[in-house]
Parts: structure tokens; C-alpha cells; sequence
């Protein structure tokens, strides 16, 4: 919420989803293939069961280690078939209908650089197996583009990740990211490709889908844990977002609500990123979003992270002088804004009472009307109610 304020001087003044197709017919030599892999006839040259190593692009695939061993085939064949660019073909690993879903799922999830691979699959069904045994995909990039686009696409990562200071620390590197992506990309419902990365990286107009992408896409391409998380917002809507690993323990990160042009408040002159999804916990997020992935996420508990916690915009407690004395701090060393979170909806509640219906603005109003010669002066401000959080412009 922003509101707007006025002292005058002399007196006090107080998601991603994809569209599956199922056929379930089967005839000619594609019947006769299938029986022969059924039949063991055929064997896969893709996995089997119980290997232990096998070629993943050099990142955790974080939904592989979740889901049934007995879907690690299909997973792996899925995953080497779409690598090599083949957007339809018989399958060696045939399995249910939900279980080729669950792995297609998750082989989408743990690759965001599968840039081409559209919204839309079909999935063929054996009528006498009762099982898939063929794929097609639709693809947003034709073949023979793939190539430089993947190029291109690597050089905007490549770009993003030269830029990050030299030492800097696992969080400092997320917060880059988290930063980066929000400076460089616009919230744009509609936009071309916004599920996938191309859409933030090189179009730099995207949705949720697209955000998180990229964002998991520059931190594979450091080496760093980040999975891909599925939900929906407290409105209902689907949504996306990421879970990155700092040391031992987890942590929700939601470049897209960080935007301020997707939360709305672009625009009036006050372009502030909302730091509240970066590094969170699950009671934090779960304030507003709602996790619904096909496998267990790992609990994000520890709070250490925070944003303001550790820019010293933190008070567990409201304490008039404590605040007053930031206030003025604030004023004094000519910032135009101040940020404060608060610990509980108490601390909260008191400040906004004390800021907004006492006097507590009155003093540092006072202040920069004395520096600026002037008889008013005019503050403006934004409360985030979910999140304790008071922000005051001063100009």
C-alpha cells in the first residue's frame, strides 16, 4: 500500500504449466517396435537400472534424485532424446501414462536450458501395453536455430556472471542474480516465449516461468544448486519460483515478485526491489504462495538470510528512540528513502501507528525543510502487510 503524507513546519504533526496430449492407438511397425523393447528384444542404449553414472550437463538434477527409481529410464532416455534435439521419437523405457508425465515433468524441471521445448506434448499410448511408447513435442525454435541461440543464450549468462565481484560469497552471487535479472527484465503477461529463458535473457520481457528459468539457468551455469518450484499464489494463480542451497541449508527465491513493475509500483519514481523473497523461509513464503510440485521440496527454515536482516533494517522489537534515531540517521546522511522490518505484526502495528498517526515524522520532516528552506514538505510511503514492512521516501 502507498500513501502519501505532509508536514507543515512550524507545529508538531503526527507457474509453467504444459498442455499433454494422450493417443491411444498404435499400429504398423511402431507396434511391432514396441513389443520388441517390451520384450526386451530391444535393449536401451540410454539406461539401465542401477547404473550410476551417466551425462547431465554437470548439474544436481534435484527432481531425478526425488522421484521412483523405477522412472530413472524414462527420466534419462527423455532427457538425452530432447538434448539431442529429437522432438519426437519411439521410447526404449515404456511406462504408464502418469508416470511418463511425472518424469517428463521432471526433466523439464531440472534442465531450464531446454529453450526450445514448448507448452505442448502428445504422448502415445499402446492399446494393447496400456503404455507410452512415443513422444512429440512442439518446439518454439526450429532446429537449425537452436544452435546459435543456445550460443547466444550462454553469452548473456556469461555476461551476467563476469559482472559479479571477484570473492563474492554464495549469497552475494544469488543477490547479483536476483538483482540482475530484476534490472534487466520487465513483467510482461503476454510476452514471446515467457516460459522459457530466452524470454528474460535475450527478449528481456517475461513472466514467472521465464524469471525462474533463467535464474536457475545462471546459477547451474556457476555450479550452484537451484531447482525449479511450482505453485500457486494466495489469489489462485499458478506460479514459479526457486529453491537455491546455501551451505547446508535451503532457500525460496522469488525473482518475479522482487520486481517492482510486477507488483506495481514502477512507475511513481520509487523503483524499489522487494528483497522479501530473497533467501526466505517457508513460513515467509507461505505467507503468499503455495507449493505444489509432483516431488517433496527440502525444508527452507533458516531465517539468517534475510535481506533486511542483514542490511540492518531488522527490528525484532518496536523501540520509539531505536527507530527515531534511524529516521534520522536517514535524513541526516541525505538518503531518499528508509526501509524497516519489522519481527512480529505488534512491533508492526505500533510502528505504523507511531509514523503515521503520531508524531513520530515530524523531526526529521522538520530537518529537511530546514536544509531545503521550505514551510512543507511532502514524504511519501508503502506498507507491506505480509511482511512487516515499512518503506518512507523522503522526496
Amino acid at each position: 500500500m502507498r500513501k502519501m503524507g505532509k508536514i507543515r513546519g512550524g507545529r508538531k504533526a503526527g507457474a509453467w504449466l504444459l498442455a499433454g496430449t494422450l493417443l491411444l492407438s498404435l499400429t504398423g511397425c511402431a507396434q511391432v517396435d514396441s513389443s520388441l523393447m517390451m520384450l526386451g528384444a530391444k535393449k536401451s542404449p540410454y539406461y539401465q537400472l542401477g547404473d550410476t553414472t551417466w551425462e547431465h550437463g554437470g548439474i544436481e538434477e534435484y527432481y531425478f534424485n526425488q522421484i521412483p527409481s523405477e522412472l530413472n529410464e524414462i527420466y534419462r532416455e527423455l532427457y538425452e532424446r530432447i538434448r539431442d534435439g529429437e522432438d519426437e521419437a519411439q521410447l526404449y523405457a515404456q511406462v504408464p501414462i502418469d508416470d511418463f508425465w511425472t518424469a517428463y515433468y521432471a526433466v523439464m524441471a531440472d534442465h531450464p536450458e531446454f529453450f526450445w521445448v514448448g507448452t505442448n506434448v502428445t504422448a502415445q499410448e499402446a492399446a494393447m501395453s496400456g503404455r507410452v511408447v512415443s513422444y512429440q513435442l512442439t518446439a518454439t525454435v526450429p532446429p537449425e536455430q537452436r544452435a546459435d541461440m543456445k550460443s547466444r543464450l550462454e553469452q548473456a549468462a556469461d555476461s551476467c556472471i563476469a559482472s559479479i565481484p571477484e570473492g563474492s560469497s554464495d549469497y552475494q552471487k544469488i543477490r547479483y542474480v536476483y538483482e540482475y535479472l530484476i534490472n534487466t527484465t520487465d513483467y510482461e503477461p503476454g510476452s514471446p516465449d515467457n516460459q522459457n529463458i530466452q524470454s528474460a535473457l535475450l527478449n528481456r520481457r517475461s513472466v514467472c516461468a521465464g524469471y525462474a528459468r533463467a535464474f536457475q539457468y545462471i546459477l547451474h551455469r556457476m555450479g550452484m544448486f537451484c531447482t525449479y518450484v511450482t505453485g500457486k499464489t494466495r489469489d489462485g494463480g499458478d506460479h514459479a519460483w526457486n529453491i537455491v542451497r546455501i551451505g547446508d541449508m535451503y532457500y525460496h527465491v522469488d525473482v518475479t515478485w522482487g520486481d517492482p513493475v510486477f507488483v506495481g509500483v514502477a512507475g511513481d519514481g520509487h523503483e524499489i526491489i522487494n528483497y522479501n523473497y530473497l533467501c526466505c523461509t517457508d513460513e515467509e513464503i507461505g505467507r503468499t504462495h503455495r507449493t505444489e510440485t509432483s516431488v517433496p521440496m527440502p525444508p527452507c527454515s533458516d531465517a539468517s538470510l534475510n535481506f533486511y536482516r542483514l542490511s540492518g533494517a531488522y527490528y525484532e522489537y518496536f523501540d520509539y528512540d531505536v527507530v527515531h534515531q534511524a529516521l534520522m540517521d536517514s535524513v541526516y546522511n541525505d538518503r531518499d528513502s528508509i526501509v524497516m522490518k519489522f519481527g512480529s505484526e505488534v512491533a508492526y502495528e505500533s510502528a505504523k501507528w507511531n509514523l503515521f498517526s503520531g508524531s513520530m515524522l515530524t523531526d526529521p520532516a522538520q530537518y529537511l525543510m530546514d536544509v531545503y528552506g521550505t514551510g512543507t514538505w511532502n514524504y511519501s510511503y508503502r506498507t507491506d502487510d505480509d511482511f512487516y514492512l515499512i518503506t518512507i521516501f523522503w522526496r
